[in-house]
C-alpha cells in the first residue's frame, strides 16, 4: 500500500516524518478530494497487472485544529461543502489537537459560538456522510490514517 499525500497538503511534517520513521510507503500527489488516500502498486504475483488507485472511493480530510475546521465551518463553508459534496462516499474527518468536549466548552480560539459549531460538525456527519474523529495528540495520525486505509482495504476485498 502507497499512501497518497495531497500535494497542497500543509502543516503535515508530523505525519511525513512519522511515514518515514516506521517505513510506510507515500507519495505526494494532487488529490481531488481530501488530503489522503490509497494506492496499491502494480504486483503481478498477487495479480494485480497495474497500480490501482482509490482516491475515488475513500480519502482522510484532516484539519490541524479546532481554528482551522472553524473557518471551513464559516469563511469558507460553501466550498467547504461543495468539496465534500463531491468527495467519495467513504471519508472521514480528522481534527488534530482537540476533544469533543473542547468544541461543546468553546475551548478554541475563534468567535465561533460553540452551539453553532457543534450543530454544524453533526449535520455535516450526516448530510456528507463524513464521521467526525478527534485526535488530541496529533503524534497518532499517522497511525491513523494507515489503519483507516489497511482496514478499508480488507473489507474492500471481502
Amino acid at each position: 500500500m502507497i499512501i497518497l499525500v495531497d500535494s497542497r497538503e500543509k502543516v503535515n511534517d508530523h505525519i511525513i516524518s512519522s511515514f518515514d520513521k516506521n517505513g510506510i510507503c507515500y507519495k505526494k500527489k494532487a488529490l481531488e478530494y481530501g488530503d489522503y488516500s490509497f494506492a496499491l502498486p502494480r504486483n503481478e504475483e498477487l495479480s494485480i497487472p497495474r497500480d490501482m488507485y482509490f482516491n475515488k472511493k475513500v480519502c482522510i480530510e484532516r484539519k490541524a485544529s479546532l481554528e482551522e475546521i472553524s473557518g471551513n465551518l464559516t469563511k469558507e463553508r460553501d466550498r467547504f461543502e461543495k468539496e465534500l459534496s463531491l468527495a467519495p462516499k467513504e471519508k472521514v474527518l480528522l481534527i488534530e489537537n482537540a476533544n469533543y468536549s473542547d468544541v461543546a466548552n468553546g475551548n478554541y480560539n475563534t468567535q465561533y459560538n460553540k452551539k453553532s459549531f457543534l450543530a454544524s460538525l453533526h449535520s455535516f456527519w450526516f448530510k456528507y456522510n463524513i464521521p467526525v474523529f478527534f485526535m488530541p495528540d496529533n503524534k497518532y495520525s499517522a497511525l491513523f490514517i494507515k489503519k483507516y486505509f489497511e482496514y478499508y482495504l480488507k473489507n474492500y476485498l471481502r
